[in-house]
């Protein structure tokens, strides 16, 4: 395994600008949102309360597996909390998996939630797509911009 591979592959990036910005809107003491890529990695919004939910790495890869299965959202119980999962995607990147965990609560409470929890699942997933194509209409930008090499080497445009 190459060790370089999170840092330039576009799924591990884009998971990790999404987490940075949506993890600002969690509040303190309330569910944990947790984002977590195909390879393993996972990022939660409060480090402190999901290591005390006692959440192992056999769960995720579960959940991952039950929504890789088209079981989607997936509701799930926990040591100590309970578990709405789902996949996180864009149009062109299938970045990973997106679980909101709230502690202390059976999961019939988040089955009677469930649509403003997929509401909050979606506005993610809707996070995740407005930061790649920013990304791209970057790139965009940059390469064909003047004075820029892509923009000198391509031929010009015939009116």
């Amino acid at each position: 395994m190459n060790i370089y591979d999170p840092l330039v592959s576009p799924r591990y990036l884009l998971n990790e600008q999404v987490a940075r910005q949506v993890f600002e809107l969690m509040p303190d003491g309330g569910p944990v949102l947790l984002i977590m890529d195909r390879d393993g990695h996972h990022w939660p919004s409060d480090s402190h309360s999901f290591a005390q939910m006692q959440v192992n790495d056999e769960f995720l890869d579960e959940l991952a597996s039950r929504i890789d299965d088209g079981g989607e959202p997936v509701v799930s119980q926990a040591e100590k909390c309970t578990v709405v999962a789902a996949e996180l995607a864009t149009e062109r990147t299938r970045c990973g998996y997106i679980a909101l965990m709230i502690p202390q609560d059976a999961p019939d409470i988040a089955l009677a939630n469930i649509d403003l929890i997929e509401i909050i699942i979606g506005q993610v997933n809707l996070i995740a797509r407005l930061i790649e194509k920013n990304v791209l209409l970057y790139e965009l930008q940059n390469r064909y911009m003047p004075g820029t090499q892509e923009y000198v080497q391509r031929e010009p445009a015939l009116n």
